[in-house]
């Protein structure tokens, strides 16, 4: 059964709706030009600034509505903004020392900060953030140093992993267009969903799942298939020899160390069957109901006549292959996107 058309529907859906990206950039613009007032009103030089993660690679979903603690209904969406000090290493301050300048820079702009062990995080009252990674960046050097709380400086490359992802997705694009973009933002929806689920369930991360559909992604002329697929690769992968390292700076860090091996691969275990299942249905309702233990109720509901379906689809598959990336000099022009 091929419900290609309806992931498509489902993909216009999950995608981050412009007004909230309009939201995120213009918070994050306010958070810069606070930040960098408060530096200038300290006599210090005011530290450059660069999108991370999900946002610049256009992977950020619409969330799926959540409570808070006083019973509002909010929408969890996020954005990362890492903040660089570039200084030499003979100037650089403590991580404790930087953490406490952003989180004073950003006091009572919005409706909470919290200093968090990797960044400081501004909360809004609609529920979005965002986070403020903290790097100092020697002049012309080449790897930043996240300002880790409980680690202390430890290398991070967030710009080159951003690099890295998009690599792989224009790779992907030469064969079917937009499919890999699309098949990681089932896999954060599939997340979402089974989270919101089950409270006590805790998936691998965002970033994870990326980096795992980057390196075992096939490609299909059908989503629905192509995520199949994929899913049986990455399974498979994790069952023989369950690591994942990140692709990027730094490259000895096995990302799935956080994620105990028997509460992860159960769940992947049935995303991978429900996909199986949900393609050998006998019409397109009774594939979608399938889909929609993976995603919910925001999977769109199919047909009941079978004809509605093209059984008739073949696949294009093909192999996978990735490269380390390292950014080029000087690191800080890179900044301010």
């Amino acid at each position: 059964m091929n419900c290609h058309k309806l992931f498509q529907e489902f993909n216009g859906k999950i995608t981050l709706a412009n007004s909230k990206q309009a939201s995120l950039k213009n918070s994050r613009k306010a958070l810069r030009k606070k930040i960098r007032d408060y530096f200038d009103d300290n006599k210090w030089d005011r530290p450059k600034f660069t999108s991370q993660g999900s946002f610049p690679l256009q992977t950020n979903l619409n969330p799926i509505k959540e409570k808070d603690k006083d019973g509002e209904t909010i929408e969890p969406y996020d954005l990362d903004d890492g903040v660089y000090i570039i200084c030499a290493e003979s100037e650089r301050l403590s991580v404790d020392a930087y953490h406490s300048r952003i989180l004073n820079a950003v006091e009572n702009h919005a409706k909470d900060e919290v200093d968090k062990t990797t960044c400081v995080r501004v909360c809004f009252a609609d529920g979005h953030h965002i986070d403020l990674p903290i790097y100092w960046l020697e002049k012309d050097g080449d790897i930043p140093l996240l300002a880790h709380k409980a680690k202390g400086y430890i290398e991070s490359d967030p710009k080159a992993f951003t690099t890295w992802v998009q690599e792989q997705i224009n790779k992907a694009n030469l064969i079917q267009s937009g499919q890999l973009l699309r098949l990681i933002r089932y896999a954060k929806a599939w997340k979402n969903y089974r989270e919101t689920e089950n409270s006590s369930l805790r998936l691998p991360s965002g970033f994870l799942l990326t980096v795992l559909f980057c390196e075992e992604y096939v490609p299909s002329q059908n989503d629905d298939e192509s995520l199949k697929i994929t899913l049986e690769r990455i399974f498979s992968r994790l069952e023989y020899n369950y690591q994942c390292f990140r692709p990027t700076t730094p490259n000895n860090e096995d990302l799935l160390v956080k994620y105990p091996k028997d509460s992860f691969l159960p769940e992947l275990k049935k995303f991978r069957d429900w996909a199986s299942d949900a393609i050998k249905a006998e019409d397109e309702k009774k594939s979608s109901e399938i889909w929609r233990k993976c995603f919910g109720d925001r999977f769109p509901l199919g047909k009941e006549d079978s004809e509605k379906g093209d059984k008739g689809k073949t696949s294009t598959t093909g192999t996978n292959s990735y490269t380390r990336v390292h950014p080029s000099r000087p690191y800080y022009a890179k900044f301010n996107r």
